[in-house]
């Protein structure tokens, strides 16, 4: 399939609440260059999809009041490429949007949908297996995902069962089973068993056959979503997508469609992947020093520290004297310290952030 036909969903309407202070509700953290590379975790997605999408078919699925942050970050994007949720209704609907929204400009399209807000250190490894991907979706019309070989028993994804098939790479696979995030004991027999990968939570299939799953599996959202045949593309497509959301199930596309469907092949990958849920896969990503602390900023200073996660917004100025295991991160006037192994706690101080501070600090 020529790559004119290559779209790209890239889904940025989070608010990444585990990773506050830096990622709030009016900016959050796919906005911010959370590596301290000088780019957005949403440029590095958006330039990673233009090695395998043409520039015109990139869409980015955001929050309303992003649309601002998004055209400025992305500066080549129109703005009918942004696509506009009225509020959050989990990744289904969103997909069913953009869905509509491409096939009313191209019936052949075969789309990736991606988070905005992964990192991929292995970026010629990561073209080279979607492009697999693709061609897989093209020639099988199965729904298509990316596993991720994991290096541990992670209690924070997702997992994803496979057996053998026989597809155009030895890489794809049959998927058998998705479980969601096991406890600690499964995850160690999913990883000893061999045959359980992470779930990457990016897609790829052609517009029909994500139609028809769609049809089959979320009939009443699919039906919603066809009721606005006519208005994709034009003047009357933001009024009818503020009524359609408003009766939209909250649901995810892995309950909703992946993990009913028969159709569903995984192709097995490695190339240097992490969500980036929290700081603590941060800190796992991120170069250390001899101390083991990955640092992010300009001006730190560091005494009888070890093994912790700083995170100093511009040129801040941090001194910081004898503390191990920490998270410690700055931003807009907010200060967060906390255990390593209590990030997991980070939700509850935001809502209560939210409840004796107000909403302006979240």
């Amino acid at each position: 399939m020529a790559k004119r036909h290559n779209y790209c969903v890239i889904m940025a309407g989070g608010v990444g609440s585990r990773f506050w202070p830096m990622s709030t509700s009016n900016f959050p953290k796919q906005f911010h260059d959370v590596l301290g590379v000088g780019k957005s975790l949403l440029q590095l997605t958006y330039e990673r999809y233009l090695r395998i999408c043409p520039k015109e078919n990139i869409y980015i699925v955001t929050n309303a009041k992003y649309k601002g942050l998004v055209l400025e970050q992305l500066k080549d994007l129109q703005d009918d490429q942004v696509l506009l949720e009225p509020f959050m209704r989990n990744t289904a609907p969103c997909v069913a949007y953009a869905n509509f929204r491409i096939q009313h400009k191209d019936p052949k399209a075969l789309v990736i949908v991606a988070p905005s807000d992964h990192i991929i250190l292995k970026e010629e490894l990561f073209v080279e297996t979607m492009v697999i991907a693709l061609k897989q979706a093209a020639s099988s019309g199965h729904l298509v995902t990316l596993g991720i070989k994991p290096n541990r028993p992670d209690t924070g994804y997702g997992y994803i069962q496979f057996k053998e098939a026989k597809g155009i790479d030895p890489r794809v696979k049959k998927v058998k089973t998705f479980t969601e995030k096991p406890d600690l004991e499964l995850a160690k027999t999913f990883l000893e068993s061999g045959d359980f990968y992470w779930n990457s939570g990016m897609f790829i299939w052609t517009i029909e056959s994500i139609q028809k799953a769609f049809e089959e599996h979320l009939p009443d959202m699919y039906k919603s979503f066809c009721d606005g045949e006519g208005k994709y593309g034009t003047s009357e497509e933001q009024k009818f997508i503020q009524s359609t959301y408003a009766s939209c199930e909250n649901i995810s596309l892995d309950y909703g469609i992946m993990e009913k469907a028969r159709n569903v092949d995984v192709v097995l990958s490695d190339f240097g992947w992490s969500d980036l849920g929290t700081w603590g896969s941060l800190y796992e990503q991120l170069p250390k020093d001899d101390n083991k602390n990955s640092v992010v900023g300009n001006n730190v200073l560091l005494y009888n520290c070890n093994h912790n996660m700083i995170h100093i917004e511009g040129e801040k100025l941090a001194v910081i004297q004898g503390i191990s295991n920490c998270i410690v991160v700055e931003a807009d006037g907010v200060l967060l310290i906390c255990r390593k192994e209590e990030e997991q706690r980070i939700k509850q101080f935001v809502n209560d952030v939210k409840l004796k501070k107000g909403e302006g600090f979240a």
